[in-house]
C-alpha cells in the first residue's frame, strides 16, 4: 500500500517517529506543525489520507476537521492526547475516520491508516455501482451527493455513510453496535449516542420527502430503511435493468 500521508502536529518528534515509519511501509510523508500552514497544504499537496492533533497553533483540530469536511472527504484520523469520551465523540461527529489517544503504538497506527485507506478506497470496477435512487432520494457515493428532491443537500460524510448502508440493506433492522462496526469500522469508545445523533439529523433532512420509504426505529432493537412493497418491487426492477 502507498500513498500520502499528510501529518499535522505541532509535537515535532511524534511527526518525525511516524514519517520514518510510515516512509518505511511505502507511505509518502508530508509535515506540519501548524495548523493554518496544515491546511495550506492540505488545499495544495492533495493527500490520500490525514494524522491530525487537536491542539494546534493557528487554528486547532477541530476547525480543521470542520474546513476539510467542506470541500473534501479525505480520510482523517486524529491523533491527540484528548482521552475523555465528548472529544472522541465531537472528533467523530465532524467526521474524522478514527480517533487514537496518546501515547500511541506506531504499529497500530500504520494498521489503522491501512485500514481506513482500504475502507475508504472505491476500486474502478465499483464506482458505476456507488449509487442508490428512491422516489425523491438519490445517494451517490462516488461524488459523496445527497439529491433529495431534485437538490443537492450539504450532508456530513458520516451521515451519508450510514445513510447509504441503511437504504443497500433495505428493510433490514440493524443495531447500534452493528452499525458502529459496519459504519464507522473500528473499535468505537463512545457508545451508541452517535448513531441516535446521525438517525435525527437524517430524519431532519428526509422528513416527508416520500411515503415509499422511512428511517424507522425498531424499539429496543435499532434501526432500518423501511420500504413499501411496491417500492421494492419498483427499486428491484431498476437493479435488473442496470445489469
Amino acid at each position: 500500500m502507498s500513498g500520502k500521508v499528510l501529518i499535522i502536529d505541532s509535537d515535532r518528534n511524534i511527526c518525525e517517529l511516524l514519517r520514518l515509519c510510515l516512509e518505511k511501509e511505502g507511505f509518502g510523508v508530508i509535515v506540519s506543525n501548524d495548523g493554518e500552514e496544515g491546511l495550506v497544504k492540505f488545499s495544495a499537496l492533495k493527500p490520500d489520507i490525514i494524522l491530525l492533533d487537536v491542539v494546534l497553533t493557528g487554528i486547532d483540530g477541530w476547525q480543521i476537521c470542520r474546513e476539510v469536511r467542506k470541500k473534501s472527504n479525505t480520510p482523517l484520523i486524529y491523533i491527540t492526547s484528548k482521552s475523555e469520551i465528548f472529544d472522541k465523540v465531537l472528533g467523530l461527529e465532524l467526521g474524522a475516520d478514527d480517533y487514537i489517544v496518546k501515547p500511541f503504538d506506531v504499529k497500530e497506527v500504520i494498521a489503522r491508516v491501512k485500514a481506513v485507506l482500504r475502507r475508504t478506497s472505491v476500486p474502478g470496477s465499483e464506482k458505476d455501482v456507488k449509487e442508490i435512487h428512491y422516489d425523491g432520494l438519490d445517494i451517490n457515493m462516488t461524488r459523496y451527493e445527497l439529491v433529495v428532491r431534485g437538490k443537492v443537500t450539504e450532508t456530513p460524510p458520516k451521515e451519508l455513510e450510514l445513510l447509504y448502508y441503511l437504504a443497500s440493506h433495505p428493510n433490514t433492522v440493524f443495531n447500534r453496535d452493528q452499525l458502529l462496526d459496519d459504519v464507522w469500522g473500528f473499535e468505537y469508545y463512545g457508545g451508541s449516542r452517535t448513531i441516535d445523533v446521525h438517525i435525527k439529523r437524517l430524519r431532519e433532512k428526509l422528513n416527508g420527502v416520500s411515503d415509499q420509504w422511512a428511517l424507522k426505529t425498531v424499539w429496543s432493537v435499532g434501526y432500518k430503511f423501511e420500504l413499501n412493497t411496491e417500492a421494492g418491487r419498483q427499486t428491484e426492477r431498476q437493479e435488473r435493468t442496470k445489469q
